[in-house]
């Protein structure tokens, strides 16, 4: 799939947007992008930004332009102050091309709904922020946050992640991007939901004692099968595919 024109057929990143990524009709096709330090930090004084390098944001801003949403944990909407997905012109015509919005919609899970309705990731967004939250959550909390964004009642008193993708997917979301943090990856994971983890590994050491799980997943290991390895500028580009089953 073309990424709009902003990465170059010869640009090594060129090989994430001509990827293989068949379409599913129960759910979308998930991807999970982070970066890591060497000792497997996933983040600097609580944010990610310390860690991300210019490579890096490029990936990010690459994956971003092929999604059709970006889910993330209320959690890292909170540490990292997320706002609505900026993209470059070309991608956004890129994406017009194809029958998509503009930029991507950001979809919030969240149990509790402590959202701060306020910033700009519900008032600017467009499209809108989606909410994915269980349907006990407070009833006026969730009225307030069906003003400003899209509410997608997914479980009872938890979060059912499979129903949301499913739903997710009957919106028109064929691949979907996720952020983080990791709580969010070890459910997705627990739950076979992940078909593909872009990895970046940065040459850097001692950030927050906070690694891409946050424990062992229930029910053992899970097989990645790698697609290919790039280096740039002394980091490595890893694109994992999780295989079935589990070892």
């Amino acid at each position: 799939m073309p990424p709009g024109g902003d990465v170059r057929p010869a640009d090594p990143l060129g090989r994430y947007a001509d990827a293989d990524r068949p379409a599913r009709t129960d759910r979308p096709w998930v991807v999970a992008n982070f970066v890591t330090a060497l000792d497997g930090s996933v983040a600097v004084a609580g944010k990610v930004g310390e860690l991300s390098t210019p490579v890096d944001q490029d990936l990010f801003g690459l994956l971003r332009s092929l999604a059709d949403a970006v889910l993330v944990g209320a959690g890292t909407v909170r540490a990292e102050g997320y706002g609505p997905v900026r993209l470059g012109a070309d991608q956004r015509a890129g994406r017009t091309a194809r029958g998509r919005t503009p930029v991507p919609p950001i979809a919030v899970v969240s149990r509790s709904l402590d959202l701060d309705l306020d910033r700009p990731l519900f008032t600017r967004a467009d499209p809108r922020t989606i909410v994915v939250a269980p349907a006990a959550a407070d009833r006026k909390r969730r009225t307030a946050v069906a003003e400003v964004a899209d509410v997608v009642h997914a479980g009872d008193a938890y979060v059912d992640l499979p129903d949301a993708l499913a739903q997710l997917r009957r919106r028109g979301v064929e691949i979907l991007l996720t952020e983080g943090g990791p709580l969010l990856l070890a459910e997705l994971l627990a739950a076979d939901l992940v078909d593909e983890l872009c990895l970046t590994l940065v040459p850097r050491l001692g950030g927050d004692p906070v690694h891409l799980l946050p424990g062992p997943l229930p029910g053992g290991l899970r097989s990645m099968a790698l697609d290919h390895v790039i280096e740039a500028d002394g980091q490595l580009l890893l694109r994992y595919l999780v295989e079935a089953g589990r070892t």
